[in-house]
């Protein structure tokens, strides 16, 4: 059996599913009444699938939410937010493409939790 470690932040979770050079696969959970950092990528692009709840998503400034099943494009350099305002956890998958993925590769605009 293999062990994903499950990666502890103040709005939830994730899980690094898969790790190639050319692509990051995660599962990532955001708790009821949190959100995660407003944000951009300078050196990768992201696609976000929702598998349970609902997800309120910013993208510049544009906010609209997504169910189970939809499928929501960021390209790289896009500001983003994800946030859930109900009492359901969120679950999407997340699909990183780009020429790095590491954690310091996120540029945070605002914060809930004073990261920036």
């Amino acid at each position: 059996m293999i062990s994903i470690e499950k990666v502890k932040r103040p709005w939830g979770c994730f899980y690094v599913l898969h790790d190639e050079p050319t692509y990051k696969l995660k599962r990532i959970e955001v708790n009821p009444g949190k959100r995660m950092s407003y944000q951009y990528h300078k050196k990768r692009s992201e696609s976000w699938t929702i598998v349970k709840g609902t997800a309120s998503i910013n993208l510049e400034g544009l906010i609209k939410n997504y169910t189970k099943g939809e499928t929501i494009l960021i390209p790289q350099g896009v500001k983003h937010r994800v946030q859930n305002k109900t009492n359901e956890k969120v679950v999407f998958i997340e699909v990183q493409t780009g020429t790095y993925f590491g954690e310091d590769d996120i540029v945070r605009i605002e914060d809930d939790f004073n990261r920036i």
